[in-house]
């Protein structure tokens, strides 16, 4: 029996075990993967107070043994069912049942698809959602990105250092990219951008050869050769296995404030899977210390 268990081992997670730990709490953390979630795929970071340009993965790496150091404990299991209602949580995976007096939720968030025709098939073969990992494999050719946040306008930057081309297509007419990042990427001259128009197809034969884009204001369909898409438009969590005991918004995000406390007591979310405006490290950081000293006091009553 744990005092806390954990789910998830991304920035917000690795934080929650430290705090924990620190708190004098026995934590365990669950990761289905790999720790370090999507900041591992971050070549600078450089909005982080205090370690500008660091590597995603070098402080991915530094969160794990500072956790690990501390006595958390670190499990690599898929997690089958989930059952938080109650004085003790039950949590069970693919190796067993764990069990601890509270829980928090930090499973963050997944790339968002675009859901149109051709998507699916060129996934992995054209169709990708991080430049960090596969800007190389596009050299010297003609690539879009879809989207108008920092992760779109960060992308753009890194493939413009290596593609022939590189198209921004964002639905909107002004992007939510820092101004700094957009005015870098403006910069480029082997770098044009798409505005007020979406995606509708990728098409190919053997390998991706065109994107089909829709003017939203006046209709107008415009046809771009390209040889690859990356998708950058946002985050989507997976929090289905909760759902039948805690509150999840429309999009799937589970509702919790800036205080990370759920609607079941003593389980609290935490980074980018929970209800929040911004989604970053440095919120995701914030949240890892507030549930887990919100844990505290919640078993100190």
């Amino acid at each position: 029996m744990n005092d806390l268990i954990i789910i998830g081992a991304g920035t917000a997670g690795l934080t929650s075990a430290i705090y924990g730990v620190r708190a004098g709490l026995s934590v365990k953390v669950i990761e289905k993967a790999f720790y370090g979630g999507q900041i591992i795929s971050t070549v600078s970071i450089e909005n982080y107070p205090g370690m500008p340009g660091i590597n995603g993965a070098d402080f991915a790496v530094a969160l794990y043994n500072q956790a690990k150091s501390l006595g958390a404990n670190i499990l690599y299991e898929k997690i089958e069912s989930a059952t938080l209602s109650g004085d003790i949580k039950k949590i069970v995976t693919s190796n067993g049942v764990h069990q601890a007096k509270t829980v928090i939720i930090a499973t963050g968030a997944k790339p968002r698809r675009l859901g149109v025709p051709g998507e699916e098939k060129w996934i992995g073969r054209g169709v990708a959602f991080c430049a960090t990992c596969d800007a190389p494999l596009y050299r010297g050719k003609d690539i879009a990105v879809v989207g108008g946040g920092n992760v779109a306008i960060g992308d753009a930057i890194i493939l413009s250092e290596l593609c022939r081309t590189v198209t921004v297509i964002h639905r909107f007419p002004v992007f939510e990219a820092e101004q700094l990042q957009l005015e870098q990427a403006k910069s480029k001259t082997n770098v044009q951008f798409i505005t007020d128009s979406v995606v509708r197809e990728i098409t190919g034969d053997k390998k991706i050869e065109e994107i089909t884009a829709e003017n939203k204001l006046n209709g107008q369909i415009t046809k771009i050769p390209i040889d690859g898409v990356f998708v950058a438009i946002g985050s989507e969590p997976d929090n289905s296995m909760f759902a039948s005991e805690i509150h999840l918004d429309e999009m799937g995000y589970v509702i919790a404030g800036e205080d990370c406390r759920t609607n079941v007591p003593g389980v609290f979310a935490a980074g980018d899977t929970r209800t929040k405006k911004i989604r970053q490290i440095v919120t995701a950081t914030a949240d890892g210390s507030v549930s887990a000293l919100a844990a505290k006091e919640y078993l100190s009553i």
